[in-house]
């Protein structure tokens, strides 16, 4: 027998199934089986794009290092980016400083 997931709204351990969908019989919500997986949360840039591994992204100002001399300079590209979850949601690596974490609010795709 499969485990039914609770209830995404309520957290009802009450839910059941019925023709491919999952019930939940105190808030009434009704939802697939995919939904009731955890879904990887999506990252935006300052425009409202959406971010996915691999992209390239420019910063938007200029960003102050802890530790370095300078600061990386607004303009500055950043190839293959890797989305983590956290505060600094970006790992990538620049030319020049090394490997980094920025927050994603402070680029934007292209």
């Amino acid at each position: 027998m499969t485990q039914i997931p609770n209830c995404p709204n309520c957290q009802s351990e009450y839910a059941y199934e019925d023709r491919g969908l999952f019930v939940c019989p105190e808030c009434g919500n009704e939802w697939q089986e995919q939904q009731a997986m955890e879904e990887a949360p999506v990252y935006k840039d300052a425009n409202g794009n959406i971010l996915v591994d691999g992209d390239t992204v420019t910063v938007i100002k200029d960003l102050k290092v802890k530790g370095a001399s300078g600061a990386i300079k607004q303009g500055t590209k950043v190839k293959n980016i890797k989305l983590v979850e956290g505060d600094h949601n970006i790992d990538c690596k620049i030319d020049g400083f090394g490997a980094m974490k920025l927050k994603s609010e402070f680029v934007k795709k292209g």
